[in-house]
């Protein structure tokens, strides 16, 4: 599944040399190191995921059925206050697990204010290729174990982005991340434009999520978030909101002229009760989009195949039945995520070139024979437990449905022990 601009489906060979995917077709190279048996198997483009939150994996199950705003301030910013860096490696190392054993080979990542460092290293260590950043908080409505100066927001951040862009010989990169206009200054939404622009490295923030959100910021700011955002220099090609349920026609039609990105979220959008976004819409209006599975404490999974359904299904049921057709969607997961990240150049797609990061997906099991359309198969029909290998930039990262960076038991055991320190430090 090739992902390419001619969207060619090829029954053949893909030639993995070094870092790179090397060719494709009927292929029968003089030597070869290692053959990897697909047969039975698609092999696809790693699967992106254009916003997740790995610093509250842990907090998995303890922080449901509520609104957003009451979510942010009764559970998950206590618990995020109560992190140390020994517990945000387990949640980190737990929710990389779960995302790349279903293949997932990227992903952008938005941590919390502090300990930052802890989850950087985790990405590193796991093989996956990730844009990450700390959160950004200095606004007066911001809990005292979050609320930083800005100052010091924009100095920690800095630092961090000085000692992981290009990390990992180019798989670990940077993204400035304002966490939301209720949380932040204008000077800090700014300082962080102005900072990454200077690199051209991502503003990555969440806008347009939630109805009571929006509101709260009409009260505060007399405007929208989106339009708010974009007054201080949050918008264009390197912006990328997540979430974009509750944005109006004009505000899209601005959001696609700015070329700003939108990340679908929507596993956490129903679960949070913020509604359906209109993706369908913002898709014939050419907004830039990308899908991601947002965090475990409020989806509760980090699974790219249940984004893919739902995105898929639910457009269906917003706009008309022939909304977001399989095909669509998928790319939405491969080369548009890509896109969004502006790492199109190197992954997204499997043509010659262009980085290997491949997943192999069974779809010879019962669940998904006898036929039919491939894309309809991987879209409404696979899921992760059909992920056996995944390859980021060439190196077999899972093999065999097990992780070859990360003892996953080891993870599991860290990560039950880290949730109860961190529940008790939040006092929950």
């Amino acid at each position: 599944m090739t992902c390419d601009a001619k969207e060619r489906v090829i029954a053949g060979d893909v030639l993995v040399r070094d870092r790179e995917i090397a060719e494709l077709g009927t292929l029968r190279p003089k030597r070869l190191t290692r053959i990897v048996d697909a047969s039975g198997c698609a092999v696809i483009p790693g699967l992106v995921q254009a916003h997740v939150h790995l610093c509250q994996t842990l907090m998995r199950g303890m922080a449901d059925d509520r609104p957003l705003l009451d979510w942010l301030r009764t559970r998950v910013w206590p618990l995020e206050a109560a992190h140390d860096e020994r517990t945000l490696a387990a949640s980190a190392e737990l929710g990389l697990a779960e995302a790349m054993l279903a293949g997932t080979t990227t992903i952008l990542d938005m941590g919390t204010v502090h300990g930052h460092q802890a989850v950087m290293d985790a990405c590193s260590r796991s093989g996956i290729r990730a844009l990450s950043g700390k959160a950004m908080m200095d606004g007066a409505d911001v809990p005292a174990g979050l609320r930083e100066s800005t100052r010091a927001s924009l100095e920690e951040s800095e630092r961090l982005a000085r000692a992981w862009r290009g990390a990992a010989d180019g798989r670990i990169g940077y993204a400035w991340a304002p966490r939301f206009v209720l949380s932040c200054t204008e000077a800090l939404v700014r300082g962080a434009v102005e900072r990454a622009g200077e690199r051209g490295e991502l503003l990555h923030t969440h806008a347009a999520e939630h109805a009571e959100e929006r509101e709260a910021v009409r009260r505060a700011l007399g405007d929208d978030d989106v339009a708010v955002l974009r007054r201080w220099g949050a918008s264009g090609p390197r912006a990328i909101f997540a979430h974009g349920v509750q944005l109006e026609r004009d505000e899209a039609r601005a959001v696609a002229r700015d070329g700003t990105r939108i990340v679908h979220c929507p596993s956490a959008n129903l679960k949070l009760g913020s509604g359906i976004a209109p993706i369908a819409e913002l898709d014939e209006l050419g907004v830039a989009l990308a899908l991601g599975a947002d965090g475990a404490a409020c989806n509760n999974n980090l699974d790219p195949w249940t984004e893919l359904r739902h995105a898929a299904l639910l457009a269906k049921v917003r706009t008309a039945v022939t909304s977001l057709p399989a095909k669509r969607a998928f790319r939405l997961a491969t080369i548009d995520g890509a896109r969004a990240l502006g790492l199109d150049e190197i992954i997204g797609s499997i043509e010659p070139g262009k980085r290997a990061d491949l997943v192999v997906v069974r779809i010879d099991a019962p669940h998904v024979e006898p036929a039919g359309d491939v894309y309809s198969r991987l879209v409404y029909a696979c899921g992760a437990r059909d992920v056996v290998h995944v390859m980021v930039d060439g190196a077999l990262v899972v093999k065999d449905r097990a992780h070859q960076r990360l003892d996953v038991e080891r993870v599991k055991a860290r990560a039950r022990a880290a949730a109860r320190r961190l529940e008790a430090r939040a006092g929950l």
